[in-house]
């Protein structure tokens, strides 16, 4: 069982810079896969970032979104974090951190391949 909590949410101007946190805790879970979503109301959860899939620091992105979101990782803190910036309000969404085991075959992009999930934090980008 992983157990993870995100941060750093809040209320941010149109342009601005935040930067997430998630701790994870749980036995093993310093060998499990992160990644990064998000989901606006209304709408389907969609990737974001990844990193630790094909080795412990290998980064993994949605080309979609350019180059605004990096991925990272502290394992001495057991801390994921994300970067996103130049938000605008259609990055308004709440942002998940999730855990996947590591497997031969997986579809990084895919929620179905991430086993553990945190409860959220939104972020509401205001023009």
């Amino acid at each position: 069982q992983v157990h993870m909590v995100e941060s750093g949410g809040g209320q941010v101007q149109a342009g601005t810079t935040v930067r997430l946190s998630c701790i994870y805790s749980g036995q093993g879970s310093s060998n499990y896969a992160m990644g990064w979503f998000r989901q606006a109301l209304g709408k389907e959860r969609e990737f974001l970032a990844a990193i630790g899939w094909f080795g412990s620091g290998a980064t993994y992105y949605n080309s979609s979104m350019g180059d605004r979101f990096i991925i990272s990782r502290d394992s001495a803190s057991r801390t994921v974090y994300l970067q996103a910036s130049d938000l605008t309000p259609d990055d308004t969404a709440v942002y998940y951190c999730a855990a996947g085991v590591r497997k031969n075959r997986v579809n990084v992009v895919s929620p179905s391949d991430y086993e553990y999930w945190g409860q959220g934090t939104q972020v509401v980008v205001s023009s």
